[in-house]
């Protein structure tokens, strides 16, 4: 099975209106910058994205939301995006919001085929309203569900063809439960090599997972915030 694709565009061709899309990234560090790029030329609409957060407003998946594709957005931290905060206040955009280490086992648990898990996480909260509790040894905890998408946006540091993968640093981030928990995962790469190039035992996600991988090009790599000093 030939895994290679030349580029974003082609990876993406059957990503359509409604699709429910895993995004790697913690803030703007792991973005998928070419695969973003790619959906918002694109068009499709409708979209329900699941990640850590929704980028800036002009950078990462903050793109999405400028042009109004999407409408479900679950995810933890979302306080470095203005337009984000303008359209849920607004009513414009739906929004589940997750503790993050919640929103990172749901992605786990879906990618390992658990349908739900009990947390003690967000009992007592808003977090907790609509959903089933129970006691286990005195301690309440919140029945949540597994995630999982129709598509996973991956970035890693360097893949083979055959799928295998190795991130970098905080990079990382999301992306090995991600990468398990979509039904195909996409994978865009600074550096793309042949079989037998990467150590065994750097890999951090197997290729098994992975569908469609391609060498993505122009990375800019911004910095969410930076705060600086006048020079003595």
């Amino acid at each position: 099975m030939n895994k290679v694709f030349a580029n974003a565009v082609e990876a993406i061709f059957d990503v359509g209106d409604g699709a429910t899309i895993l995004s790697t990234g913690f803030g703007l560090c792991g973005n998928p910058e070419n695969l973003i790029a790619a959906l918002n030329a694109k068009g499709v609409s409708g979209l329900t994205v699941i990640s850590n957060n929704a980028g800036v407003t002009n950078d990462g998946l903050g793109v999405l939301l400028q042009s109004r594709q999407v409408k479900k957005m679950i995810s933890s931290y979302v306080g470095e995006n203005k337009e984000f905060e303008r359209q849920f206040l607004g009513g414009e955009l739906e929004v589940e919001l997750n503790p993050q280490g919640t929103l990172a086992e749901r992605i786990r648990a879906g990618g390992a085929g658990i349908p739900a898990f009990y947390t003690p996480t967000g009992y007592g909260t808003l977090v907790s309203e609509g959903k089933e509790t129970r006691d286990f040894d005195g301690r309440p905890c919140v029945l949540e569900t597994a995630l999982t998408g129709d598509f996973a946006f991956i970035k890693a540091w360097k893949g083979d063809t055959w799928g295998n993968l190795v991130y970098r640093k905080t990079a990382r981030n999301f992306a090995p439960m991600m990468a398990a928990a979509g039904k195909i995962t996409i994978v865009e790469v600074e550096e793309l090599v042949q079989p037998g190039e990467l150590d065994p035992d750097a890999i951090h996600t197997p290729g098994i997972y992975v569908q469609r991988i391609f060498q993505g090009a122009d990375y800019r790599k911004p910095i969410e915030q930076r705060t600086t000093r006048p020079r003595s």
